[in-house]
């Protein structure tokens, strides 16, 4: 195989990539599919066969790589490049050219990531803080009347409603008033259902699709252009009004790529308000929903947070500059991110020829799915990986630690832009939640995950008690 001269340095002989057992011929591993739960096989099929496997459905092939030595390698810029997997691509239905769905060969991402760069800096978090404060108001309240009730609460749900009403007020000016009514909002509704589709259609079989799922594709379709439509009219009526906001959509109207002189077209504007309620929604959604189930299960863990709380925050509404100083909820988002990261993993694509790790060939253009779950639980994390310890974030712990073993976010350039918002949101729902309610779960639940697009918790609730 020939090799870039700059590619990494050979250091074996080429050899097959690991597949699955029971391989069919024409239908490849048709056998190891679960359309419901693929994350979930893929990270089986890991601890079976290794940080690096193929996969062939028909005609289609998916490397999965895991182990932190070949996700640094995957992860160097000079060599790799984000590519969009099938569920990425699929999204595109959704949010076209939108920061999280763009080519990278599009001069739309380029574009809007220097005009959206400001509405994530320290001053924008600081005008931000509030309307996330506002929002959590409306959680409690919720919550409250639970807890004076004994009735208990759907956490996934809620967390859904929280996230997107934050991102609905931060980012655009509107209040969807998810937390003030039984009913998921609308364009909410439409969203889960969308991105349940994307993910089921990701890993089925086209042909069965086809015959049997022309009634969940024209809902798909209609989901779609309501969540369009509804984005326009909110885009033109903040695009003909005269006085200006401190949001994201007020930026994206008003700014300029501060390189080029040039503005977003009003269709962009679209894509990224849609890629933000999409992707600024469900994963921190899904990280305060696994954060919670964890939490209800380690008491010492929320004593210690609680303790940081009262010490930091004392009895008052939690300030901006407060949040920061939470470091120890700070460890508690970040050891949920990495058992069960929102986002399970990414795509990686080769810009030359090359064997990746000394012996799997790797031609130009190949790509690699990055199995964050899987990742996360290498055996740099020590021999018990799967339990929930906030310390293994303590700063000497990090330290010793390859930077390629903890991903969340993704890598490089095309990494969240809206990493710092979703982790000041997190950290300041959860201590606003520790210190106000003792939850209990239900002893007899067992963690279900649902895969839809991102990671979600199923069916766990939770009984609340004023404190």
């Amino acid at each position: 195989m020939a090799t870039a001269p700059d590619a990494p340095a050979l250091t074996g002989s080429p050899c097959a990539v690991p597949t699955p057992r029971w391989r069919i011929p024409v239908l490849g591993d048709l056998l190891s599919v679960d359309p419901a739960k693929p994350v979930q096989k893929e990270m089986a099929m890991a601890a079976e066969l290794g940080p690096l496997f193929e996969r062939k459905i028909i005609g289609s092939r998916l490397t999965v790589v895991s182990g932190v030595d070949l996700v640094a390698e995957v992860n160097d810029e000079k060599h790799w490049a984000r590519a969009l997997g099938r569920p990425i691509l699929k999204l595109r239905d959704v949010a076209g050219d939108g920061l999280f769905t763009a080519f990278n060969s599009e001069p739309a991402w380029a574009r809007a990531h220097s005009v959206l760069g400001p509405g994530f800096s320290q001053s924008a978090l600081r005008t931000y803080h509030g309307s996330m404060t506002r929002v959590l108001d409306d959680l409690v309240a919720t919550w409250d009347d639970a807890a004076a009730s004994g009735a208990r609460v759907d956490v996934a749900r809620d967390m859904t409603r929280l996230t997107f009403d934050v991102i609905g007020r931060a980012g655009f000016g509107r209040d969807f008033g998810s937390l003030r009514g039984d009913d998921l909002d609308p364009f909410a509704a439409a969203m889960g259902r969308a991105l349940g589709y994307v993910n089921q259609t990701s890993n089925d079989i086209p042909l069965l699709r086809m015959v049997f799922g022309r009634g969940a594709a024209k809902r798909y379709q209609t989901d779609v252009a309501f969540m369009r439509d509804t984005v326009d009219e909110l885009v033109a009526s903040r695009a003909g009004r005269a006085e200006r906001s401190d949001d994201l959509l007020d930026l994206m109207l008003h700014s300029a790529d501060p390189d080029t002189g040039e503005r977003l077209d009003m269709e962009n504007i679209r894509n990224q308000v849609l890629t933000f309620l999409v992707a600024g929604n469900e994963t921190t959604a899904s990280t305060l929903a696994f954060a919670l189930y964890f939490l209800a299960r380690e008491p010492e863990v929320v004593e210690r947070a609680r303790a940081e709380i009262a010490d930091v925050v004392g009895d008052g509404e939690i300030a901006f500059e407060q949040v920061a100083k939470l470091r120890y909820v700070r460890r508690v988002v970040d050891e949920t991110l990495r058992l069960w990261p929102a986002a399970p993993g990414y795509f990686r694509k080769v810009r030359h020829d090359t064997v990746l790790g000394g012996r799997y060939p790797m031609p130009k253009g190949s790509w690699v799915f990055v199995l964050l779950p899987q990742l996360h639980r290498d055996p740099v994390w020590g021999d018990d990986p799967e339990r929930f310890d906030p310390d293994r974030f303590a700063p000497d712990a990090v330290r010793a630690r390859p930077k390629d073993a903890y991903r969340p976010f993704g890598t490089g350039p095309r990494s969240c832009i809206g990493r710092q918002f979703a982790l000041h949101e997190a950290v300041l729902a959860l201590a606003t939640l520790l210190r106000r309610y003792d939850v209990a779960p239900d002893p007899a639940y067992r963690l279900d995950i649902v895969e839809a697009v991102t990671l979600k918790p199923r069916g766990f609730e939770l009984t609340l008690q004023r404190r």
